[in-house]
């Protein structure tokens, strides 16, 4: 089975087509039209592409009704519809590219993947909001692909099950998990992707009340507070630079911005780490996946400076040299810790396999 790959962003759609074997026979992106890809941008992307046997869709958002991947017809793009409110800025692109796919290749299977799917096993006492219940609001999740790939592939990188696994998605948008049994029973994101660590543009957990300060007393108006904590903060609010690496090469210029934004990112991740592990009684893996977690041994380096307690240390050559799926637990350490390509296409695939399966 070849399936293709429908990535929809904020501004553009990844195309990718997988062999039987998961091989990349083809890719493409596509830059959005007005808020959404059109089924004539699909066609003539696919008319160079390898042909196709199955669809599989990211969405980010599947509310509490979606918790497994579940092949695509009109009643239920529309009951994904009826939770797009809750992922507006994300939502309603993927079903524009869901709608686009189902008219181009109308006779092939469309499989809809959740990124909130895998935390779907969080426990009430994770997901439940100290807020009146009666607001009937929750904490979901997000990321799951990544969470799930990298959990999967710590089982075969360590040739056995990785036991209290920790996950960090670190990204522009980043997010931790708490794994056991390939179970997640904690996550970092919340009610939206804004809760959590520090990232590029979003700023992370901040007290509600600071939020209701700047309505009530600070003169800002609801959109301009949420640009700013969504767009406008993270390290980019820190530094006026969202991408890490040139934040490093700051750091290393002795630029005290830069200092301060990457002694908060590492600040709130340890801390976020640590508390993943108390949500597993102990920690055996760790993980490093992303962008950030991938290419920036620093970040992987000074967030374990402060996990000795937990037993993480990093061999700092084997570090220093990472650049795919590689273990770089320093000798003696009690914590194996491995740094792995996110490869969300590849768990998306395996989805759609899965869910087509006879």
């Amino acid at each position: 089975m070849q399936v293709l790959i429908v990535n929809t962003g904020s501004s553009s759609v990844k195309l990718a087509v997988l062999g039987t074997g998961d091989e990349q026979l083809g890719s493409s992106t596509l830059e959005l039209r007005e808020g959404a890809v059109t089924a004539e941008q699909l066609e003539a992307a696919l008319a160079e592409l390898p042909r196709v046997d199955a669809v599989g869709h990211r969405v980010v958002h599947g509310g509490e009704e979606f918790r497994d991947p579940v092949v695509l017809d009109d009643r239920v793009v529309e009951r994904i519809r009826s939770v797009a409110v809750l992922a507006p800025l994300h939502v309603p692109k993927a079903l524009a590219g869901i709608e686009a796919a189902r008219k181009v290749l109308p006779d092939t299977p469309h499989v809809a993947c959740f990124d909130t799917a895998f935390h779907a096993t969080l426990p009430p006492e994770a997901f439940t909001y100290a807020i009146p219940q009666g607001w009937g609001l929750r904490r979901y999740g997000f990321h799951g692909l990544s969470h799930s790939y990298a959990t999967r592939r710590s089982a075969e990188l360590l040739g056995r099950a990785p036991g209290r696994l920790v996950v960090a998605h670190l990204g522009a948008g980043a997010s931790l998990s708490a794994v056991r049994d390939g179970r997640c029973l904690d996550t970092t994101m919340g009610f939206t992707p804004t809760e959590g660590l520090v990232m590029a543009t979003r700023s992370g957990d901040v007290d509600p009340g600071l939020v209701l300060w700047l309505l009530q007393y600070g003169g800002m108006a609801p959109d301009e507070v949420a640009g700013g904590l969504d767009r406008g903060g993270g390290l980019a609010g820190l530094t006026g630079d969202s991408d890490m690496r040139r934040v490093m090469d700051r750091v290393e210029a002795g630029d005290p911005a830069a200092r301060l934004g990457l002694g908060v990112y590492l600040h709130r991740l340890r801390a976020k780490i640590g508390a993943m592990a108390a949500s597993l009684n102990g920690l055996d893996t760790l993980v490093f996946t992303g962008g950030v977690g991938e290419h920036q041994p620093a970040v992987r380096s000074g967030a374990a400076e402060g996990l000795a307690f937990l037993g993480v240390a990093l061999d700092a050559a084997a570090n220093e040299e990472a650049h795919t799926d590689t273990d770089v637990t320093a000798p003696g350490a009690t914590v194996r810790t491995l740094v792995l390509t996110a490869r969300e296409d590849l768990e998306i695939s395996a989805e759609v396999r899965r869910t087509l399966a006879p």
